[in-house]
């Protein structure tokens, strides 16, 4: 009898070129599947709710695997795989056992990311490849007028990697937030699911908007061209975060 296991799963994705196996360097994906072979002697196939880009951390990353034993101990698999982590800044923080069907990524209802900016002037010291550093005053007012914009069903193909798979550019954003503290931004979306570079190219605009590189109206033609030519520069993978799958 195979059983299905889903565990949630943080990251530093500085080094690492995504979740994904890729041919041109080290993934995610691939530590884990290592590592859990290491532990059960056998190999083992993870399925991940998220695929994120080079570069990109997570802090609620979800992936199930099936074995064919029961784990008796999770407070004992955790530490095991941990031990075998802790050189690669991964950390599988929970594990729960699902019923056969569950799928990480099919069954999923609800992915949200953040966006983590500091607005100074000042270089970082700290929290280098964990932020987007912006120089430039941000105008708050005029950001969440702009992240209001992005709210709803709409067809995003201006904010599409040119290399997305995604049947269709047609999304739904069920929310965005804007919190702010101090000199710290961050921006939350929410949806069932996202473009390739959708959200990074998202936060690219919003920084050309709230910076007053572009108006209101400039950000709305952008939007509405569905053209990625288009569109401001992608914000740096260092300040995106997988924060939560919801099922």
């Amino acid at each position: 009898m195979d059983y299905n296991y889903q565990i949630t799963i943080e990251y530093d994705g500085t080094k690492y070129v995504g979740w994904q196996f890729q041919k041109n360097g080290l993934s995610i994906q691939e530590v884990l599947e290592k590592k859990l072979k290491k532990l059960f002697k056998k190999k083992i196939k993870i399925i991940g709710a998220g695929r994120t880009d080079a570069g990109v951390h997570a802090t609620g990353q979800c992936a199930n695997f099936f074995i064919n034993k029961k784990i008796e101990n999770t407070k004992s698999f955790l530490s095991s795989i941990n031990f075998f982590l802790k050189k690669y800044s991964i950390s599988v923080i929970d594990i729960k056992k699902k019923n056969f069907y569950f799928h990480s990524r099919h069954s999923a209802k609800e992915r949200i990311y953040e966006y983590k900016i500091t607005n100074r002037y000042s270089p970082l010291a700290l929290n280098k490849n964990r932020t987007w550093l912006i120089k430039k005053k941000i105008d708050l007012k005029i950001l969440k007028k702009g992240a209001k914009i992005l709210k709803g069903k709409h067809d995003f193909s201006t904010f599409r990697s040119s290399s997305c798979s995604a049947r269709s550019p047609v999304k739904t954003i069920n929310d965005v937030k804007v919190i702010s503290k101090g000199n710290s931004i961050n921006l939350q979306f929410r949806s069932k699911s996202f473009l390739q570079n959708q959200v990074r190219s998202m936060v690219g605009c919003l920084k050309y908007l709230a910076c007053k590189e572009w108006n209101l109206k400039k950000f709305k033609k952008v939007f509405k061209s569905k053209n990625r030519k288009l569109c401001a520069p992608p914000a740096p993978a260092s300040g995106l975060y997988l924060i939560k799958i919801k099922y």
